[in-house]
């Protein structure tokens, strides 16, 4: 389940909604995050989903439609909430764990802790941003400073100097530059950069007439935000057009999401005179230099075309445009810490008119999210302390267990994959490193200072120089296999490639997941299916160019890897078939194959060894339940169907057909079971019944 990664690079495979913050190892006897008593109201929290054999709708068949006949009277009763752009099974999740870490952000926010104390930073984070009254008699001030240093560009030759400088600042713009395993070293932490700079989902927003539109709003938006902060109102109309054709050039040379997702077109390593070479109006040595890596000998450039053109941008862009362009990055992203009008109309464009969202989110939560950010982990140590107990823990390492040696026993018996290649994907099986609950280390947050008379975004812009810091403290250095990729406090989960880990924060362990008091069927058909989702990521069409150290090599055999494609192409057709919604200007719009096609092998390959596992916890003598009429299998299904249950706003759902690498949760729900003959058996569904996929239509990888 692919993620929105704590950075561009397309590695972290994540289950189903955003990521959060990167972590750190530190002292594992380290305090814990908070000293003040607190126990969580656990009555005041909403409800969990859970499937519920109330919801299923007898009038949709279930071997017609798996989705339908699960979900679709929840989906009717549940539209999507004003401040939200969809609403299932991962957001209700979400509120939850939302509703806990308010509870521990306000206990701090009141406690007066000592200055230098994590329960002192997270309070005082949070009361600055709460303290609407305070930034809205602030207006645009505390982004002044920010505004100066780009006035003060005055040639082209002073750009690159700038850029520089702001990065080492923790201030990134145009591209993005960061830490991440080195893809023929795994061992090894080098950095990258990546193409970046637009504001719009994807290049195919500026290049494309069906689009002009979007870029009309776009354009108003621009001008908008620049008269915020300063520019007056003949000169924004100017600036804005500038800033549209900057982000056009840039989208021009970018590459689009389906070809991110090949790992060639994600990295090339190169040494730093090399990168000099590709781009003499940047100095990457100099770059390196600002960020404190002097020893640094290369990195990786990973698409040399974009950096080429943002190179000849630098020799023949007006200083104007840039200075216009620098400008309302620094703006836009400055905005949810400034006052209200610098927020609204962020949110005016990117959330209502571009996503469909009817209402922001109330400020807690805003707030809630920048604590996330900036001290994840620690606001996360305090959370499994009070909602997750050691018995979760165990009982998930038991079914990780189950699942790994459910897939040995598939790869070992796999009949169109030869001894050869066999042999190096269970070395790969071997080396599968979970990672459950919460991490064996927290981070430490002393070197951060925040302070509560401070203005809200000096905080941020305070934790974002601490950030960077810490980020490129892990360039040339050994990579940290104990350091987590996600907050306890995230509904979601993951795999990582070049440390052939999963991983599964402590908020996803719940209904309709995993619930140690329901019966096996349930937690197989969801955590169960979540984990070998995860798993089988390290197999996909991404993750089988990784070996078991986690470096990008090829260890298949030349007839292998063309069965494994050939296969992989069927299933590209059957996601390309389904039509997510008709507009009523670009009609049919379809699932894109090609850009979902890792999750759709990752819940395909999922889904069967879950239920392969579910047998196997079960034993040949096992005697069926049959819980409220239902068999084991069929609760396996029908749970699986549960978690997936998911409405969109049209909006919503437009933005994500074109950059999600998830398909829509309804075709998720339905396209893997309908591969597989242990739901048809389970429901005794028949040939031409619309969940069943027989001869050449049937998709068979894993």
């Amino acid at each position: 389940m692919t993620l929105r990664s704590l950075h561009p690079l397309a590695l972290a495979v994540a289950a189903a909604l955003g990521a959060g913050t990167c972590c750190a190892a530190a002292d594992p006897a380290a305090p814990a995050a908070t000293t003040a008593p607190l126990r969580i109201d656990m009555a005041s929290l909403p409800s969990l989903p859970h499937f519920a054999a109330s919801d299923l709708d007898p009038g949709r068949p279930v071997c017609q439609d798996l989705n339908a006949h699960v979900n679709s009277q929840w989906l009717a009763a549940n539209p999507v909430p004003a401040d939200k752009t969809t609403w299932g099974s991962f957001e209700m999740l979400n509120e939850r764990s939302l509703a806990v870490q308010k509870q521990i952000v306000e206990a701090a926010a009141a406690a007066q802790a000592a200055a230098g104390t994590v329960t002192q930073k997270i309070g005082d984070l949070y009361g600055t941003g709460m303290d609407v009254a305070r930034r809205n008699a602030q207006g645009g001030a505390p982004v002044q400073p920010l505004l100066a240093g780009i006035d003060a560009i005055e040639t082209r030759a002073q750009i690159a100097p700038y850029l520089r400088r702001t990065f080492g600042q923790g201030q990134q713009s145009v591209f993005w530059f960061g830490p991440s395993e080195d893809f023929k070293n795994a061992s090894m932490v080098i950095g990258y950069a990546f193409q970046g700079g637009l504001s719009l989902p994807e290049k195919a927003y500026y290049l494309e007439p069906k689009y002009e539109e979007t870029r009309d709003s776009f354009v108003a938006h621009l001008e908008r935000m620049l008269g915020l902060g300063g520019v007056d109102a003949a000169a924004a109309r100017q600036q804005a057009q500038a800033v549209l054709a900057f982000e056009t050039r840039l989208a021009g040379a970018s590459l689009a999401p389906t070809e991110l997702r090949d790992p060639a077109n994600q990295y090339h390593y190169v040494t730093l005179a090399e990168a000099d070479r590709l781009t003499p109006n940047f100095s990457w040595s100099q770059f390196m230099a600002v960020e404190g890596l002097q020893e640094v000998k290369g990195f990786s450039l990973s698409q040399p075309a974009f950096f080429a053109e943002v190179d000849r941008m630098l020799a023949d862009t007006p200083v104007d445009d840039w200075r216009a362009y620098l400008r309302y990055h620094v703006l836009v992203d400055a905005a949810p810490y400034l006052s209200d009008a610098f927020a609204d109309e962020r949110f005016a464009f990117y959330g209502k008119a571009m996503r469909g969202q009817q209402e922001q989110k109330p400020q807690w939560k805003r707030v809630l999210d920048t604590v996330n950010g900036v001290l994840g982990e620690a606001l996360g140590q305090v959370y499994v302390e009070q909602v997750f107990p050691e018995s979760s823990k165990a009982r998930m390492q038991a079914l990780v267990q189950n699942l790994r040696e459910a897939l040995k026993v598939r790869l070992q018996d796999l009949e169109w994959m030869s001894d050869a290649t066999k042999a190096r994907a269970l070395e790969k099986w071997q080396t599968f490193d979970p990672k459950i609950g919460y991490p064996d280390q927290w981070r430490d947050y002393s070197a951060l200072g925040i302070d509560r008379n401070s203005s809200y975004l000096a905080n941020v812009l305070a934790a974002g120089a601490f950030e960077n810091a810490y980020q490129m403290g892990k360039i040339g250095k050994p990579a940290d296999r104990k350091e987590w990729g996600m907050t306890p406090q995230t509904v979601n989960a993951y795999y990582n490639p070049t440390k052939n880990e999963i991983v599964f924060p402590a908020a996803i362990l719940q209904p309709p997941f995993f619930d140690p008091a329901a019966d096996d069927a349930l937690n197989y058909g969801g955590i169960g299916a979540v984990i070998g989702h995860e798993i089988m990521h390290g197999y996909d069409d991404q993750g089988s160019q990784f070996d078991a150290q986690g470096n990008n090599q090829n260890w298949w055999t030349a007839a292998d890897l063309e069965q494994f494609r050939a296969r992989t192409a069927r299933l590209v057709e059957q996601f390309s078939a389904y039509v997510a919604l008709t507009d009523p200007q670009d009609g049919p719009l379809h699932v894109k194959g090609e850009l979902t096609l890792g999750e759709n092998i990752a819940d395909l390959g999922g889904l069967t060894v879950a239920f392969d596992a579910l047998q196997r916890a079960q034993g040949a003598d096992y005697t069926d339940p049959m819980i409220d009429g239902f068999s084991q299998a069929q609760r396996y299904f029908l749970n699986f169907g549960t978690i997936w249950r998911r409405n969109f706003r049209p909006e919503e759902l437009k933005v994500r057909l074109n950059t999600d690498p998830h398909a829509p949760a309804g075709f998720r729900a339905n396209g893997a079971p309908s591969n597989l003959p242990a739901f048809a058996a389970a429901f005794q569904c028949q040939g031409g019944d619309g969940m069943v996929r027989d001869g050449e239509q049937r998709v068979v990888i894993w």
